[in-house]
C-alpha cells in the first residue's frame, strides 16, 4: 500500500509540475524577450522614409529592451516580398515587419495573385506614425482653391492633368479618390518616381499633383507650386494655413498613410503586449516625437485591436478607389 501512495504521491508531482509548465510559461517568456537580435523587415529599399523610420523606432527599442533591433531591406514587388518573408518567418518575435499601408491594405486591390494574406498571415502590434500629403497645382493654373480646381475640372472635362509618380501608391490613389469624390474627369499621367513628376508639375507640363508635405516644402515657400489642400482630416502643422481638402470642399475626403509593426500570425501574444508597450512608450518621449516630425510625419501608436480594425477598414476603402479607377499594376 505504501508503495502505492509513493507512486501516487510521485505522479501527483509531476503533474503539479507539468501544469506549472503549461501555466507559466508567458511570463517566463514576457521576462526573457528579446533574448537575441530582433530583425525588422523593410520591404523596400534603404535611404527613403520607411527605412528611416524604421531605423528610428529600432533604435528606441534596442534601447528600451536591452536587445539589438536592427534593420533588413527586403525590396520588390510593392512590398510583397519583404512582407512575404515575414509572414512566412517563425512566429517567435525575432522577425517583424515595418508595415506600410501601401503594402498592407493597397496591394491586395492591386495584384492578381498575393504571395500573403495581410489580414490573416501578419499579427498587428502597433503603428508608429501617420503621415499626410498635399494637393499641389502649378501657380499658372486659375484655380486658388480645391473648390475652384473642381469647378475648372468640370468646366474642361480631360483637359486638365494629374501626374503620379507611379500606379498603385497612396499618392496616385489619394488623386483617383479625389476624382472619385468630387465628380470630375481629370487625366492622371503615370511617371517613374515621384522627382520625375513633380518636375513636369514645377515645368507647367503638368497641372497637379499630389505629394508628401516635407519635401515639397520648399517648392510651396519659394511659389513654384500652389497648395490647395492636405490629404488628412486635420491641417500639417508645417503647413497651418493649408486647409484640409475635407474643409475645402470635399467633406468626405481622407487619405493619409501610416506605417507600423507587425509580426508573423500565432506570435505569442505575450510577445505582441510587450513589443506594443514598448512602442507607445517611445511615442511619448519628447526627443522620438521631434524626430518623427522632423521627417514630415506624426508619432501614433494604437493597440493591436485597433491596428486590425484599422487594416480592415481601410482595405475595404481602397479596394473600392483601385475598382472604380480601374488601376492594375504589371
Amino acid at each position: 500500500m505504501k508503495k502505492h501512495r509513493n507512486a501516487l504521491h510521485c505522479a501527483l508531482a509531476l503533474c503539479a509540475a507539468a501544469a506549472t509548465v503549461l501555466l507559466f510559461p508567458a511570463s517566463g517568456l514576457a521576462q526573457s524577450y528579446p533574448f537575441k537580435p530582433v530583425r525588422m523587415m523593410v520591404p523596400f529599399p534603404p535611404g527613403g522614409s520607411t527605412d528611416i523610420m524604421a531605423r528610428i523606432i529600432c533604435a528606441e527599442l534596442t534601447n528600451s529592451l536591452g536587445q539589438s533591433f536592427f534593420v533588413e531591406n527586403k525590396s520588390g514587388a510593392g512590398g510583397n516580398i519583404g512582407a512575404n518573408a515575414v509572414a512566412k518567418a517563425d512566429p517567435n518575435g525575432y522577425t517583424l515587419l515595418f508595415a506600410g499601408a501601401d503594402n498592407i491594405v493597397i496591394n491586395p486591390s492591386l495584384f492578381a495573385s498575393m504571395p500573403f494574406d495581410p489580414i490573416n498571415d501578419l499579427a498587428p502590434i502597433s503603428l508608429m506614425v501617420t503621415t499626410m500629403n498635399v494637393l499641389l497645382v502649378h501657380p499658372s493654373l486659375p484655380a486658388k482653391s480645391v473648390l475652384e480646381l473642381i469647378a475648372l475640372a468640370k468646366e474642361k472635362p480631360g483637359k486638365l492633368t494629374f501626374a503620379s509618380p507611379g500606379p498603385g501608391g497612396t499618392p496616385h490613389l489619394s488623386g483617383e479618390l479625389f476624382k472619385m469624390l468630387a465628380g470630375v474627369d481629370i487625366l492622371t499621367v503615370s511617371y517613374r518616381g515621384g522627382p520625375l513628376a513633380m518636375s513636369d508639375v514645377v515645368a507647367g507640363r503638368a497641372d497637379m499633383i499630389i505629394d508628401a508635405v516635407a519635401p515639397v516644402l520648399p517648392r510651396i515657400q519659394a511659389g513654384t507650386v500652389r497648395a490647395l489642400g492636405v490629404t488628412a482630416k486635420k491641417r500639417s502643422p508645417m503647413l497651418p494655413n493649408v486647409p484640409t481638402i475635407a474643409e475645402a470642399g470635399l467633406p468626405e475626403y481622407e487619405a493619409t498613410t501610416w506605417f507600423g509593426v507587425m509580426a508573423p500570425a500565432r506570435t505569442p501574444g505575450i510577445v505582441i503586449d510587450r513589443l506594443n508597450q514598448a512602442i507607445v512608450n517611445a511615442l511619448k518621449k519628447p526627443e522620438m516625437i521631434e524626430k518623427i516630425r522632423s521627417i514630415g510625419a506624426e508619432p501614433f501608436s494604437n493597440t493591436p485591436e485597433e491596428f486590425k480594425e484599422l487594416i480592415r477598414v481601410d482595405t475595404d476603402k481602397w479596394r473600392v478607389v483601385v475598382k472604380t479607377a480601374g488601376v492594375t499594376v504589371n
